[in-house]
């Protein structure tokens, strides 16, 4: 064993208790010299030769005790290797830099590997590396092995306390060690899991987006005929996939069908969607669903509950789409067709009643739209100051940016004018005055983190929203009313319906009526986009309100720095994948680069050939993403993976973090992916 062994522990005490033995007879040979001088020079002689016939047997005998120690330690690891060697578990050490010094033969077998094989463990499993082992002394870790799986339960051994334990020796080496692995196969375990999973029954609610407005455009022969196809083709699609179909109202099914389908069904994109909207019997519309589907787990009645959320959620970003809601993420699926028209307006009467109703209750109300408010924005909020100021409530417009849009319109409600001087008031001077008489009234934004003052949220008791943008993952809770419409145009359209039901005495002055007006234009692209037979309603009613066009576009025009920053956006953008136009807006000089931004990509849609716009500006460490597009892509699914939303055909995004070059690369790897996978 050389010099780093020693003896020690029981063995040491049975091999030196000769020597120790001396110092008890040396002390009674003392106590005999005391009594009898002679006999105890005898026993002081008798001591002395045996302390020398017992040094001279442990000197000598000390290598052969460990020889015979060190031999039956070899045979009786002999045994033990043996045993190891036919152990039915997988077994295997690994030195400190994770590589193989001795395995079993079963372990062999799975590896496929010989006795002789000594490289790291990792080029077996992968899963198993150095860092995990030297990281922690006992682990756990799931590998896989030609298709079986394994918990390699993993532990560490003290290599000089295996030593001491197993021959009585202390050895030199303090700071080895060995890894040892054993190998639990799960694979049946794993399969049962999976089976029990796949059998669980998922609930899923399917509406008929458009029931109503599909049956109006047919004949009544032919109605009971478009709903009996649509039976059929969702009885068909999910009896395909196992599942069980219940008709609860003429629009409405409930069903529920084996988890293991809904893989399949996403995997396909839920093509029910598209098929459904291919039925025609003389329908100039097609028919539209929307699915919602919760997938949290065996609590059915938790799954229940999201699944209803999904619906609402699919129903709040315009429905033909699915919504598959887990308790971490929220996937969608669809909704790449243009949203139908509400031809009725019994939600905006019913809306503007409860609206009515909160404010009467009501003392003082702010009004708050989003973060760098637009002129869609400021109408919405202009408009409910009128509603408040009709049953004589005071209401202020939380507003802390005034960019060169919003200027000459915000310009307008002065003193001189009529209008109180603290109509506009800041997020700080909102945040000390709120009370709990106070309510709180969101426009343009249905998100908490895009509003003017998050924390206004936080401590408002009532809290009332409008926006015409799809729903989120992130949406404003605990509301008090929320009418939420991603058919609208814009939310000044929204408002102006209202406004047309909350009181028949309403009056707005023109200067209001421009606001409004402004919003509506600027959200539809001057009536090119997003609009629909209710919007034009909208700009009527406020044309007699006293809206003049000529006064709105002269306070729409922007100055020359911000004409040349969307000239030179324009000029410099480039088409990415035959497409899809991509530029830059440069900020220098420019009060409101995110304005500029957002015109040159509607600019950028005029070119022959562009599907969708995006345009990318930098604005106080934020940058900022402006999509647009005409028809046929659908860019708010693009910038809900870069962490935004809006609608179909205009969008919009924020990045943190990053540089604009970085940001036009994130931009186009997703629109890369996107192509791929389609």
């Amino acid at each position: 064993m050389g010099s780093n062994v020693r003896l020690k522990g029981k063995l040491k005490k049975y091999i030196t208790l000769p020597l120790w033995l001396t110092i008890l007879f040396a002390a009674l040979a003392v106590g005999i010299c005391f009594a009898d001088h002679r006999a105890g020079l005898w026993c002081v002689l008798f001591v002395a030769v045996y302390f020398i016939a017992a040094f001279v047997f442990y000197r000598r005998c000390r290598s052969v005790v460990l020889n015979e120690m060190i031999d039956f330690a070899t045979h009786y690891g002999t045994v033990q290797r043996r045993l190891l060697e036919e152990f039915e578990v997988p077994y295997v050490i690994l030195d400190q830099n994770a590589k193989l010094m001795w395995m079993n033969r079963q372990f062999c077998e799975i590896s496929g590997k010989p006795k002789n094989y000594h490289s790291s463990v990792t080029a077996v499993f992968p899963q198993i590396t150095k860092e995990k082992i030297n990281k922690e002394k006992q682990l756990s870790v799931q590998v896989s092995r030609e298709g079986r799986i394994y918990r390699a339960s993993i532990g560490r051994i003290d290599f000089a306390g295996m030593i001491e334990k197993s021959t009585g020796l202390e050895s030199g080496e303090k700071d080895q060690f060995l890894t040892i692995v054993y190998l639990f196969d799960e694979t049946l375990l794993h399969q049962y899991q999976q089976e029990k999973l796949d059998m669980q029954m998922v609930p899923a609610l399917v509406y008929i987006d458009n029931y109503e407005e599909v049956l109006e455009s047919l004949e009544e022969v032919k109605q009971s005929l478009l709903v009996a196809l649509v039976d059929r083709k969702v009885n068909k699609y999910f009896a395909g996939q196992g599942g069980l179909v219940k008709k609860t109202e003429n629009d409405k099914y409930f069903i529920v069908f084996p988890h293991k389908s809904l893989a399949v069904m996403s995997e396909d994109n839920f093509s029910l969607l598209e098929d459904v909207k291919s039925l025609k019997v003389g329908n100039e519309m097609s028919v539209t669903l929307s699915m919602g589907i919760g997938d949290v787990g065996s609590d059915y009645a938790k799954n229940y509950g999201y699944s209803r959320m999904a619906i609402d959620l699919a129903l709040g970003r315009g429905g033909d789409q699915a919504v598959v809601k887990t308790r971490e993420k929220t996937y969608y699926y669809g909704g790449s067709s243009r949203q139908v028209d509400k031809t009725t307006r019994v939600k905006a009467r019913v809306k503007a009643l409860a609206l009515r109703e909160i404010m009467i209750s009501k003392d003082k109300f702010y009004v708050m739209g989003h973060h760098i408010s637009d002129i869609d924005s400021l109408g919405a909020a202009v408009g409910i100051f009128c509603a408040a100021r009709q049953l004589g409530k005071r209401a202020q417009i939380v507003l802390d940016t005034v960019n060169t849009t919003l200027r000459p319109f915000r310009d307008c409600f002065v003193p001189e004018k009529g209008y109180p001087e603290d109509m506009f008031i800041s997020s700080e001077d909102a945040l000390e005055e709120v009370t709990a008489q106070t309510a709180l009234i969101v426009v343009d934004t249905n998100r908490p983190s895009y509003t003017e003052c998050p924390e206004l949220l936080a401590k408002a008791r009532t809290i009332v929203v409008f926006d015409h943008h799809r729903h989120g993952e992130e949406v404003i809770k605990n509301t008090d009313l929320s009418y939420i419409e991603p058919y609208a145009s814009s939310a000044c359209e929204m408002i102006a319906e209202v406004l047309q039901y909350f009181d028949e005495d309403i009056k707005l002055s023109s200067t209001e009526a421009d606001a409004i007006y402004a919003g509506i234009l600027v959200d539809t692209n001057n009536f090119m986009s997003k609009t629909g037979v209710r919007t034009f309603e909208a700009a009527a009613y406020l044309r007699r309100c006293g809206a003049e066009t000529t006064r709105v576009r002269k306070m729409l025009r922007n100055d020359i720095n911000a004409y040349k920053a969307r000239a030179e956006a324009i000029r410099h953008a480039e088409v990415y994948r035959g497409v899809y136009a991509i530029s830059i807006c440069p900020a220098d000089n420019i009060e409101s680069p995110t304005v500029a931004c957002a015109q040159a990509a509607n600019e950028l849609l005029n070119i022959t050939g562009i599907k969708a716009s995006f345009v990318l500006t930098e604005y106080k460490g934020k940058i900022y993403i402006s999509a647009r597009s005409i028809d046929e892509i659908n860019v708010q699914q693009i910038m809900e993976r870069l962490g935004g939303g809006g609608h179909l055909n205009s969008a919009g995004a924020q990045l943190t973090g990053c540089t604009l070059l970085e940001a036009r690369r994130t931009i186009e790897n997703t629109l890369s992916e996107i192509l791929d996978r389609k």
